[in-house]
């Protein structure tokens, strides 16, 4: 393996070895704390932009299992690890994860100390960096820090509208691809629901033209505020009386339509063990998360929503139940891929609204 550097904005820089795609390559770095799932991971649109570290030391040891794969594309610019594992084991691999990063182009870097890194990054927060095979001292640190993830949602969104039959279909929903993960489109499928995955900026109107029973709010990459088109059409959405779910950059897209702000955390919400509060039964889940802002409680107006669910470890908010339109949405993803599917059962609350079964407010 060829000697790699990792350099941070703020001039740090660590050495390790290649791993993956050959090159260099820019973006903001950020930590996720699964243990497993690093196929879900890599294939995630949300991390569109981002070099991703994982915490946990080995990756790789169940190969590549391209069933998991969240969606065809690959997610993040970089990957950074510890100790990547050469030979897989497991009944499902169909091969290494050293060749599947080779033949997407993901750069790579392993063998530094991603416990010193991550504490780096939870400590002064979010960062850029670049990893580069060339020498520390001929790298600028201005260009690391220019980085900027711009235009995320538009370059992640599907081309144009796709539709997918259910089995014993009983709805049809309208899926805004913002970004959107496999498998929330499998527990819509699952539940009955024919599905219109639409591209991103797609007007309300074409959407009622469709005839559709509910409409979902995919997750996504980048800042929600800045999309700016995409919260108009929000708004329009909330005045047409069709069910409607956010899931974490829906949840944002939704709260913003609504009047509420939205601010960058520190280093964000990634992993798979992330335990929130549902306000008004007490429960604790424990959830899959992936998102860098939080919508801004202050900011809600409690004559249009009440929080719904927050989040133990920094109380931030995680849910939304909104009072005059039948709408809701969660900072996490229920459909825990990977990760717990402890709050599935909010997919069944989208079918109970659609019957118009669920509680108009709560």
């Amino acid at each position: 393996m060829s000697k790699v550097y990792l350099i941070l904005e703020n001039g740090m820089v660590f050495e390790g070895e290649s791993f993956g795609a050959a090159g260099d390559v820019t973006g903001e770095i950020v930590f996720t704390t699964g243990m497993t799932g690093y196929l879900e991971t890599l294939t995630d649109p949300s991390h569109y932009g981002q070099i991703v570290l994982q915490t946990f030391p080995l990756i790789g040891n169940y190969g590549i299992i391209s069933a998991d794969f969240q969606s065809t594309a690959c997610g993040p610019l970089g990957y950074i690890v510890k100790v990547p594992c050469p030979t897989p084991s497991n009944f499902r691999s169909e091969g290494p994860l050293e060749s599947f990063l080779e033949k997407r182009g993901i750069v790579g870097i392993s063998g530094i100390d991603t416990r010193a890194l991550t504490r780096i990054i939870r400590e002064h927060g979010v960062m850029n960096g670049r990893i580069t095979t060339t020498h520390p001292d001929e790298v600028s640190l201005a260009e690391i820090r220019a980085y900027k993830i711009e235009n995320a949602v538009q370059k992640v969104t599907c081309g144009e509208p796709t539709f997918y039959k259910a089995g014993e279909s009983k709805y049809t929903v309208a899926l805004l691809d913002f970004g959107v993960k496999e498998n929330i489109k499998q527990e819509l499928l699952q539940r009955g629901c024919d599905l219109w995955v639409l591209p991103a900026e797609t007007p309300p109107a074409e959407i009622e033209r469709l005839g559709v029973d509910g409409i979902l709010l995919s997750n996504g990459p980048g800042d929600p505020a800045v999309n700016t088109t995409i919260i108009e059409h929000c708004k329009e959405l909330l005045q047409m009386n069709i069910p409607l779910f956010g899931i974490c950059l829906g949840h944002q897209l939704l709260a913003l339509a609504a009047g509420c702000k939205t601010h960058k955390l520190k280093y964000g919400h990634r992993g798979a063990n992330h335990p929130v509060k549902d306000l008004q039964s007490g429960r604790i889940y424990i959830t899959s998360q992936n998102h860098g802002y939080a919508v801004t409680q202050e900011s809600i107006d409690p004559q249009i929503a009440s929080e719904w669910f927050i989040n133990v470890n920094d109380r931030t908010c995680e849910g939304l139940w909104y009072k005059q339109a039948p709408a809701f949405s969660v900072q996490f993803h229920p459909e825990g891929c990977a990760g717990p599917q402890d709050t599935r059962f909010l997919f069944d609350l989208f079918i109970a609204k659609m019957e118009g079964k669920a509680h108009a407010a709560r």
